[in-house]
């Protein structure tokens, strides 16, 4: 097989964030809050690329941008800052890149977007899925056809699920895990999904369905179950202080991926996300609060609790000697003139009846 096929693989929607943080209560009608905080950045979908590409995969991401500043600027940061491959993403003329803003208040945010359907799906983007490690995908009520081609290919399939906003979490998208080889919910997803009263629980009817299951359980950490190998683990969160949640979910999901690549232990993949989302959440969310290498390694050097040291010493043998430069957080405003970039193909000039849209019930993942 082609050693450099990619080793994650990624479509999914794209937003441009706008994150304000510091509020010091939410905001009431009629009233104006300035903020202590702001940030801007690629978001969605873009919180999975550059989480990945930032441990060093190759990541390829198969998203639609807007022919407008933010799709620009979000091109700029993927493919030239980031080094995320963006070949079988396109390029939508007359359509406005989504925009996200969030209001970050303690532990949670509120998101107000604006923006229209895509005019190409998740299929259309997809197309024959080139071959690749594995794939992070975001399970919805209706099956996505490209995701049976890429379990056919041998891609192994990390999947989560958003929350359900009808409140019904019809277990008929649980028959989506005969496709995938890992599961990673958060504990509210998983209890409602399987109609259990408990983390634990719900991990225990998950790890029927699928080899690896995980429950993710924000300050408390995670669970998980390893079918394959026989290991369970239930590791704690990493104390730190929360600046703005947004993406945390991701940044966790492309850092299992990327310690499960390395053939790594069960607690140890469990550790390691943990780790990485808690890292996320310090700085303003959306892509660019992903730690990478380099924050991950910064840490581990300051770290002197000797707990967290004992817990953590698998890191010293993990992570790389070149753990790459310093990574971009998110800047309070953008460049007023991206850089013009070339590694995204302009758009087919689809017809009507050839452009298939997103159903209405696809929502804003964060």
């Amino acid at each position: 097989m082609d050693d450099d096929r990619p080793e994650v693989l990624l479509t999914g929607l794209l937003f441009y964030d706008l994150v304000l943080t510091g509020l010091g209560k939410p905001p009431t009608p009629g009233e104006e809050i300035w903020t202590a905080g702001m940030g801007c950045g690629p978001g969605g979908i873009a919180n999975l690329a550059v989480a990945a590409s930032r441990f060093g995969l190759r990541t390829s991401l198969a998203t639609v941008f807007g022919d407008d500043f933010y799709g620009a600027y979000c091109q700029e940061v993927l493919a030239g800052q980031e080094g995320v491959d963006l070949s079988l993403s396109r390029i939508a003329d007359d359509w406005h890149t989504p925009v996200t803003v969030a209001l970050a208040h303690g532990h949670d945010r509120a998101l107000v977007t604006h923006g229209q359907e895509p005019p190409y799906s998740q299929d259309t983007l997809m197309g024959d899925p080139p071959e690749a490690r594995t794939a992070l995908v975001h399970l919805e009520a209706e099956p996505r056809a490209w995701l049976s081609k890429a379990a056919a290919n041998g891609t192994h399939i990390y999947a989560d699920v958003g929350w359900d906003p009808t409140q019904v979490w019809s277990t008929d998208l649980l028959d989506q895990l005969a496709l995938c080889h890992a599961f990673l919910p958060n504990e509210g997803e998983a209890m409602a999904y399987t109609r259990t009263d408990s983390a634990v629980a719900a991990l225990g009817t998950l790890s029927e369905l699928v080899p690896v299951a995980v429950v993710t359980r924000g300050g408390d950490g995670a669970v998980a179950v390893d079918q394959a190998t026989g290991e369970y683990a239930d590791v704690p969160a990493v104390p730190v202080d929360v600046l703005d949640a947004t993406g945390a979910g991701d940044v966790f999901g492309a850092s299992f991926v990327a310690a499960s690549l390395g053939g790594w232990p069960l607690e140890e993949r469990l550790r390691f996300a943990v780790l990485a989302a808690g890292l996320s959440v310090q700085h303003h969310g959306g892509a660019l609060a992903a730690p990478g290498w380099y924050g991950v390694d910064q840490w581990w050097r300051s770290l002197t609790d000797p707990a967290l040291k004992r817990a953590y010493g698998f890191l010293a043998d993990r992570i790389p000697a070149d753990v790459g430069p310093p990574v971009h957080h998110a800047p309070v405003t953008p460049p007023t003139r991206p850089a013009p970039v070339a590694p995204v193909a302009p758009p087919a000039r689809l017809s009507p009846e050839h452009s298939p849209v997103l159903p209405p019930d696809t929502a804003r993942q964060h």
